[in-house]
């Protein structure tokens, strides 16, 4: 009995600490609450007592300080740009929070993440935001495990996460596993793929393969693509040669988002094929207007994030910033905002790995995520049918991790 209360008072303390480590972040969320200042300008020195003095551009005025790696120049600078509006946006929504950004330009290079961690640490970075990709998170981590400083990198590459670097940024393995799981509750047991090659498509087709066999599935076929620019010839090659399987299966799984799964279906029923039984099922790389108000497609299903809390982010950016921003933008709000949570709730234990790991999660614009101990990390994603209008939720996504998906 006593193990028992014990069992019981550990999963408690847990739900606790999630709900007070997002109470401000959740509020803001919700409430979309803009506070009046942003910190300092650019190049602008904070120093509070007792800490090393700061070099570059700072946003916030709190104690704790947190590296924030972006790409600022190069080729990819817009996107830098985007990620630390974001970031200031997470602090004008939260202007209680005790947190002081660090902003340090990567360049996008493995050199420039070192260097940039580096930086950010010598002044005092409890905690390293970004960088976005892989060959900067390489560097940054290569600083950062030598001092034991955490990583919460926006990078898809799975292959930079490891114990101390963590990945928030949206997993094709985390899309695959929802949207076929989801199919096979639908009774869809007979699946056809068809997937690019390339990185992306080999990790997509191993956790299908997995995902399918978890549902007691079999697999038809899976019919790998090249595709050059716009080149779709072998696409549609290769959608021909699923004809021969198409009276076996009622599930084809496209992952790949743009034009591809339009192509895939004008390619289908020119041939004449009976589409009639086989639903269409894609990943989160379908969340584009150009797939969602598509008629061809409607009728089909998707995994993502939950939309309504980055449609209110959306919102609130474009009218500071003035466009829209893109869909990953917020990543780095959810950063900066669990960052801030975690310093509110959980003292000087805030960064540590059990802290980071809690099973429990978290909750941000884009819904329940955690952390695994591997750097990887698993969300609570819905499922949305494409109308050609836009998307339903036929699956909502999940607001607890122990209630399963």
């Amino acid at each position: 009995m006593a193990s028992a209360m014990r069992g019981k008072n550990k999963q408690q303390g847990r739900r606790v600490f999630l709900k007070t480590a997002l109470a401000g972040a959740s509020t803001m969320l919700l409430g979309g609450c803009l506070g009046s200042t942003l910190g300092s300008y650019p190049g602008e020195t904070i120093q509070p007592t007792g800490q090393p003095q700061v070099s570059g551009e700072v946003i916030g005025t709190g104690s704790v300080r947190v590296g924030l790696l972006l790409p600022l120049s190069g080729g990819n600078a817009s996107i830098g740009t985007v990620f630390k509006n974001s970031a200031s946006l997470a602090l004008q929504s939260f202007p209680s929070a005790d947190v002081q950004l660090l902003v340090k330009d990567t360049g996008g290079t493995a050199e420039g993440g070192r260097a940039a961690a580096q930086a950010a640490i010598s002044e005092g970075a409890e905690l390293i935001l970004g960088p976005v990709f892989s060959p900067a998170v390489s560097g940054a981590a290569t600083a950062a495990r030598a001092t034991g400083v955490p990583v919460i990198a926006f990078s898809t590459d799975t292959s930079v996460a490891a114990r101390g670097v963590y990945l928030l940024s949206f997993l094709p393995e985390s899309d695959v596993k929802r949207i076929i799981g989801y199919a096979n509750s639908q009774q869809k047991q007979s699946y056809a793929a068809l997937v690019p090659e390339g990185a992306y498509g080999a990790v997509v087709e191993a956790a299908f393969r997995q995902e399918v066999g978890r549902g007691a599935g079999r697999i038809a076929t899976i019919q790998r693509y090249k595709m050059t620019g716009s080149d779709a010839t072998d696409l549609i090659a290769k959608t021909t040669a699923l004809k021969s399987v198409l009276n076996n299966i009622d599930a084809l799984f496209v992952p790949q988002g743009g034009n591809v799964p339009a192509q895939v279906i004008q390619t289908l029923v020119s041939q004449g094929a009976n589409l009639g039984q086989i639903k269409l099922l894609g990943s989160g790389q379908w969340d584009t207007q150009q797939v969602k108000n598509n008629p061809v497609l409607a009728g089909s299903w998707f995994a993502g994030p939950e939309d309504k809390g980055f449609q209110s982010f959306a919102q609130r950016y474009q009218g500071t910033y003035g466009s829209r921003p893109p869909r990953n933008a917020s990543l780095v709000y959810d950063g900066v905002t669990l960052a801030a949570g975690l310093i509110r709730s959980a003292g000087p234990q805030r960064f540590q790995q059990n802290i980071l790991t809690n099973p429990d999660g978290f909750i941000g614009i884009d819904g329940l995520f955690r952390f695994r101990s591997n750097g990887l990390n698993e969300r609570g994603l819905a499922v949305y049918q494409v109308t050609g209008k836009g998307t339903q939720v036929i699956s909502p996504a999940p607001r607890d991790f122990r209630t399963g998906f």
